[in-house]
């Protein structure tokens, strides 16, 4: 069965910085895209990130674009999210999903149990 365990999350204050960890196992994580999707309190989800399965290409939602940043490490079967210059809206519980495929246009089939980020002053 595909796991995926995020760790990372937590408070911060506004503009400050957080990197977000998923560990995976029991699939060949360098054979699939993976993402970063949040769920904001109230609110549905919404796909944050993803980066095709060697890397080479990225994807970010509007809002994160230039601060935050996804990076993965095949060797590690480990996925990232550097989040820098934090907003209050950032709130949310993050989850890392693992992509169909290699390409990052394709859906999504399973996902992590998720880690808090809650920006704060």
């Amino acid at each position: 069965e595909v796991q995926l365990v995020e760790s990372g999350g937590g408070l911060v204050q506004p503009g400050g910085s957080l990197r977000l960890s998923c560990a995976a196992s029991e699939f060949t994580f360098r054979h699939y895209a993976m993402n970063w999707v949040r769920q904001a309190p109230g609110k549905g989800l919404e796909w944050v990130s993803a980066i095709t399965d060697f890397g080479g290409s990225t994807s970010y939602v509007d809002s994160v674009k230039g601060r935050f940043t996804i990076s993965r490490d095949n060797a590690k079967n480990t996925l990232y999210l550097q989040m820098n210059s934090l907003k209050l809206e950032d709130t949310a519980v993050y989850y890392c999903a693992k992509g169909t495929a290699g390409g990052i246009a394709f859906g999504m089939d399973y996902w992590g149990q998720g880690t808090q980020v809650t920006v704060s002053s």
